[in-house]
């Protein structure tokens, strides 16, 4: 479908999506993605590594990462990172965290200079403490880099379900003078359809903490589940997960407002709500009992929040945050501390008042009931 807005009128003249993409890395959310721009009627090339993937997507125009979605016309996957960017006006850069460098390493081999690239991936690398596009800024050089983020599943997405995600570049004063040319609204309009609603930020730390904390909470939202609680609990680990975002982002120089919206509250309860979410997934498995080596019936399946449980919480060690509950998961993950234990200490933490202003801070009342009597629960 051709870009148009709700009310029907045309687009103004001056408010462009970009014709051609190149989205980097064909697993199922940088697939979804490029069905997404395609069906918007941008002209994209989808790169894999794996000959099989590209080859499926051209011939039978199906991907094993999205059984029964159609590759849509005006979509056509490559093996060639050169063949990729070739004449592309922007550039996605869509697979996990840990390949984030070496992929964005690449991607500067053959870009244009000035291309602006979005990094669709959410974390922190745990060597340097770098979010996602401060790695890829390091190896692209001076081309504009932003991010795309939300609570998204790819499945649904390609399925055409209405989502809505962030867009989000830095804005220089001539942004700011015509936000129409940005990358940022250019980048949104290009993914923005009938289905799809993407929305516009300029708080590139706002948003990448959101989508690395929300992985973590994920998984103790999931490991609480798993262990026989139910709504309330999910909902105090989801509130106070909230107040750890917003709390580090602020601390990084990011805005507490971002992570209210779509890249904060709107992906921490999507992933916490989901087993969908392999981070839901992985921590409900571990609350039943299941051994980290056992978990996805042995196969080693990459859980985001995993890594960045550590990565996270070095990181705000480093600038003086405290994040109970990510710490809480690197423990019981990185540490071995007995589930049991560890969630019990948690929930024994000393009273608190909720807005920060009050600065308060008392001994809670039953710390031993609690903790005997959740340690003996969860375990």
């Amino acid at each position: 479908m051709k870009h148009q807005p709700l009310s029907g009128d045309p687009l103004p003249s001056h408010a462009h999506p970009y014709r051609s993409a190149a989205v980097i890395g064909a697993g199922s959310w940088g697939t979804a993605l490029a069905v997404t721009l395609a069906r918007g009627g941008v002209q994209t090339r989808l790169w894999g590594r794996d000959r099989a993937v590209v080859d499926g997507i051209n011939r039978a125009r199906e991907t094993r990462f999205l059984p029964g979605v159609p590759m849509p016309a005006g979509l056509n996957a490559v093996h060639e990172m050169e063949a990729a960017l070739a004449g592309a006006d922007v550039a996605l850069i869509v697979v996990p965290s840990r390949a984030v460098r070496s992929v964005a390493r690449a991607v500067a081999e053959y870009a244009a200079p000035g291309l602006p690239v979005a990094v669709c991936a959410k974390g922190i690398e745990a060597e340097t403490g770098l979010l996602m596009t401060q790695v890829a800024e390091e190896e692209l050089g001076r081309r504009p880099v932003g991010c795309v983020s939300g609570p998204t599943f790819a499945r649904e997405t390609a399925l055409g379900h209405p989502t809505a995600a962030t867009v989000a570049f830095p804005f220089s004063y001539a942004d700011r003078l015509k936000p129409a040319d940005s990358a940022a609204v250019r980048l949104a309009l290009s993914l923005s359809t009938e289905s799809f609603r993407a929305y516009v930020s300029d708080d590139l730390v706002g948003v990448e903490i959101g989508g690395a904390l929300k992985n973590v909470i994920a998984i103790a939202c999931g490991m609480m589940t798993g262990a026989g609680f139910a709504e309330n609990t999910r909902a105090a680990l989801i509130t106070r997960g909230v107040d750890e975002m917003k709390n580090l982002a602020e601390a990084l120089g990011g805005r507490r407002e971002t992570v209210t919206g779509l890249s904060g509250v709107g992906d921490l309860t999507l992933t916490c709500s989901s087993p969908t979410s392999r981070n839901m997934a992985l921590g409900l498995q571990l609350g039943q009992g299941v051994a980290r080596a056992d978990c996805f019936d042995g196969e080693p399946v990459v859980v985001e929040g995993e890594v960045n449980a550590k990565s996270v919480t070095d990181l705000a060690r480093r600038v003086g945050v405290t994040l109970p509950i990510c710490e809480t998961v690197r423990a019981i993950l990185h540490e071995g501390a007995p589930l049991g234990d560890a969630f019990a200490a948690l929930w024994a933490r000393p009273i608190e008042a909720e807005p920060r202003a009050m600065d308060l801070s008392f001994s809670h009342p039953a710390t031993d009931q609690a903790i005997a009597t959740l340690a003996e629960r969860i375990s």
